[in-house]
């Protein structure tokens, strides 16, 4: 058995690159990243069927099942955050810094007059005094409140693990 150390290498450094590819398109579905997650999970498992048939005795690869492979791995990611998103009820938590102005008030008033749940902190920034606007909602919903907010303030999103009580946004009609 001849050991080509140049081919061990390429190996590992492609299957480090797989692996890496793989644990990225996670974090990117996690994230709601629907189409680049499956863009990546395509090139991921282009690399592992790739690396495989060569490990298995280096044969080549057909390549029209070898996109149809990729293809299907892909879909089937996309499919899977899609049915996440409407299987599921996932909640985020909308944190907002803003200043105290008229601005950030017109903002609560706009986010509660939607039907949006909306609690209001004082906080203390680098600049002053600031409101900090908590509002909990279902994943789906964070692109409308995203367009009730706009650019002007500072805004994050975290997940949240588990929601009772309190008030929620009735689904419109």
């Amino acid at each position: 058995m001849d050991i080509n150390v140049l081919e061990l290498l390429l190996i590992f450094g492609a299957r480090v690159l797989d692996v890496s590819c793989g644990t990225f398109r996670i974090l990117l579905l996690v994230r709601g990243r629907k189409l680049t997650a499956s863009l990546l999970g395509f090139v991921e498992v282009g690399l592992y069927m790739t690396i495989l048939a060569i490990v298995l005795g280096g044969k080549s690869l057909e390549i029209p099942q070898l996109l149809a492979y990729c293809a299907g791995f892909a879909t089937g990611n996309y499919m899977g955050i899609f049915l996440e998103e409407r299987l599921l009820r996932r909640y985020v938590l909308l944190e907002i810094i803003a200043d105290v102005s008229e601005e950030s008030y017109d903002l609560i008033r706009r986010l509660r007059g939607e039907g949006f749940g909306t609690t209001v902190l004082i906080g203390q920034g680098k600049g002053g005094v600031r409101h900090i606007v908590k509002v909990i909602c279902p994943a789906r919903e964070v692109a409308a409140v995203q367009q009730l907010i706009g650019p002007k303030f500072f805004c994050f999103i975290s997940d949240v693990k588990g929601v009772w009580g309190g008030y929620f946004r009735m689904k419109r009609r």
